[in-house]
């Protein structure tokens, strides 16, 4: 019955951790950008597009093209480093215990 009673109380600790995480999340905004800074993007933590910021001396209609290039490189810059900020800190969060390949938080 103690080995229940532990394991109990690290499912709480851990579900504890979580909700701290997911609120964290909320809370968090990342930003990428591209072309040497001239465009860049806010994802809040839970990947929604916030803002985009575009350099005057990038909008000209003949160069359309690469404004567009430029945006979605942004935003993969900013959807990397949300990711890899939630890898660690669910890492954080389940305390060493690792999940099956594939299997990501919060589900």
């Amino acid at each position: 019955m103690k080995n229940i009673a532990g394991l109990m109380k690290q499912a709480q600790q851990m579900q504890q951790k979580m909700a701290d995480m997911q609120a964290k999340l909320e809370a968090t905004e990342m930003e990428g950008a591209a072309g040497a800074g001239l465009v860049k993007i806010v994802l809040s933590g839970k990947g929604a597009l916030k803002s985009v910021k575009i350099d005057p001396k990038l909008i000209d209609p003949a160069e359309t093209e690469m404004l567009e290039d430029l945006i979605a490189a942004a935003h993969a810059d900013a959807k990397s480093k949300l990711d890899a900020m939630m890898e660690s800190e669910t890492k954080n969060a389940m305390g060493g215990i690792s999940l099956p390949p594939g299997m990501k938080l919060p589900f």
